[in-house]
């Protein structure tokens, strides 16, 4: 698999080679991206009710998401962003299906990633 065909499954190739020079750097990037605990923040506060928490974790989570063009998860992260933004509280009832759709967009983004990390051993 390729670069190019690795982010035909789960974002924009052309739109993160506008903000990043170099193939070797969208890699870079890329390969970096399962690693980044943002996703388990977001995840424990979701677990724990701490709306403030998951808006926390939501919105960094879409930084980094929009940042490498990963539109795939970038999409429901957004949303879910939103409703939680000024939420109260509590985490309201229509945050649950996003944040469903947020969990199998990345359960689908690292497969993607760990097939094309696959392909370069």
């Amino acid at each position: 698999m390729t670069l190019r065909e690795c982010y035909d499954l789960i974002g924009d190739y052309d739109q993160v080679a506008t903000r990043l020079p170099s193939a070797s750097l969208i890699e870079r990037f890329l390969l970096k991206f399962p690693d980044d605990a943002t996703y388990n923040t977001l995840v424990a506060a979701m677990e724990a009710g701490n709306r403030e928490e998951a808006f926390r974790g939501a919105h960094t989570l879409k930084g980094v998401c929009g940042n490498l063009s990963l539109t795939m998860l970038l999409t429901p992260v957004a949303a879910l962003t939103e409703v939680l933004r000024n939420a109260g509280d509590a985490i309201p009832a229509e945050a649950e299906e996003l944040y469903a759709r947020v969990k199998e967009a990345y359960a689908l983004t690292n497969d993607a990633i760990a097939t094309f990390k696959a392909t370069k051993a």
